[in-house]
């Protein structure tokens, strides 16, 4: 305590007053709410805090506000972006939740409230909500279109592989992949898995695969762990890398019943980063027994075409025998046909049945009653020999006498005459 002052008549005062205890004393009011936030804070240590999410805001600066509250009181509660950005998803109104933090006072208004430093929803709500408007918004780009899911490469010469350089998937992948085929490369490019950054990590080795452009396939993953552990590939950076990515992927992320992000954007999801391997890089002995059941296919195949060809010729010679001989037939038909009308019109034909012709010496035919010279000598060829003949009286037909024609040949009796 200070030296007293004595005064002539009155109390007997304090030399220095206390701050605050009189006017001439009196403290700022940030001085009092800075305070009553040591206080406060002092007085109560970090602690988890259960109640119901009302009246959520989200400051463009980052800053989320909201009231936690149960049925008989509420308390004003703020996230700061540095804590926001680490939790999956902004909680909804009406959700139950459990929030760690401290309580403080803000001291430019003197607002009693509660810093949040963590947020977990009942059940898995947050994580589930952040998951769903991830699919969402990435579905509505057509990425999880199964359309746009391209195949892994049948023999692939360089695998790149996307994992922590000191975790148990890599060692895994190597191993499986060398037991199935020495000769695939195996390339590993670095990545935070897990954890702050992990995101980040995971695009930039993206973006060196993308720009190095030598691998033939590529695996994304890594092995199990938490939830948390494994949410860097739920996270929309990593999945829209990755669905950007220019050679066929595969995503194993975690075991097989865990399902992340990466997974639905993937070409091919595997359940496990060894199942990974197997599916990237094709096993030499079931190579060559493929390769092996293909060539007795194919030679049972060639032999199989080979029967086919040889019955098919073999129909095809007895259908040109057979047309053949129908064709020879009907010329053969069509020959005696001719043969027959020519030797209806033949001339020896004419003379065997009682008909003669009658020629010069010289042999030409004479057909009129005019050819004929009276005494003039003529041959008459008959169907067995010749008779040399002198013509005669000559003289035409009468009148309406016809002459005899190849209708009159078929009857040996003479034509009427008038």
């Amino acid at each position: 305590m200070g030296a007293r002052r004595t005064y002539g008549y009155g109390p007997t005062v304090p030399e220095e007053a206390a701050p605050g205890s009189s006017p001439e004393s009196a403290i700022a009011v940030h001085t009092l709410t800075t305070a009553a936030k040591d206080l406060i804070e002092g007085a109560f240590p970090s602690l988890w805090v259960r109640g119901e999410v009302s009246n959520f805001k989200a400051h463009r600066n980052g800053h989320w506000y909201f009231s936690l509250k149960d049925e008989n009181a509420q308390i004003n509660c703020v996230i700061w972006s540095s804590a926001a950005r680490r939790l999956p998803a902004p909680p909804d109104d009406g959700m139950q939740v459990s929030a760690l933090g401290q309580m403080t006072v803000w001291p430019v208004r003197g607002d009693l409230q509660f810093s949040v430093r963590a947020l977990e929803a009942a059940g898995d709500g947050l994580w589930r909500k952040a998951l769903e408007r991830t699919r969402l918004r990435l579905e509505a780009d057509g990425l999880l279109d199964p359309a746009r899911k391209r195949p892994l490469p049948a023999f692939p010469r360089r695998v790149a592989v996307i994992t922590s350089p000191d975790g148990a998937a890599m060692h895994d992948i190597i191993t499986v992949s060398r037991n199935r085929s020495a000769d695939v490369e195996i390339v590993i490019i670095p990545a935070k898995v897990q954890g702050e950054g992990a995101p980040e990590s995971l695009v930039a080795a993206l973006g060196q695969l993308a720009r190095w452009g030598h691998a033939d396939v590529l695996i994304i993953g890594r092995g199990g762990g938490s939830r948390e552990d494994l949410w860097a590939f739920n996270d929309e950076r990593v999945a829209r890398a990755l669905a950007s990515c220019p050679i066929p992927t595969i995503s194993a992320v975690g075991h097989e019943v865990d399902v992340s992000i990466c997974d639905l954007v993937a070409d091919v999801r595997a359940a496990t980063p060894s199942a990974a391997a197997e599916l990237a890089v094709p096993s030499r002995r079931e190579t060559v027994a493929r390769l092996d059941a293909l060539g007795k296919r194919l030679a049972a195949a060639a032999k199989r075409r080979e029967d086919r060809a040889v019955s098919g010729l073999a129909q095809v010679q007895r259908r040109l025998a057979l047309a053949a001989q129908r064709l020879v037939e009907r010329r053969q038909s069509h020959l005696e046909r001719l043969a027959g009308q020519l030797q209806a019109l033949s001339p020896l034909s004419t003379l065997a049945r009682g008909f003669a012709v009658a020629r010069t010496p010289e042999g030409a035919t004479l057909s009129s009653w005019n050819h004929f010279v009276t005494g003039a000598p003529f041959d008459l060829w008959l169907r067995d020999g010749i008779v040399t003949a002198t013509a005669g009286t000559r003289r035409p037909l009468p009148d309406g006498v016809i002459a005899m024609d190849e209708r009159h040949l078929a009857s040996p009796s003479p034509p009427d005459r008038a």
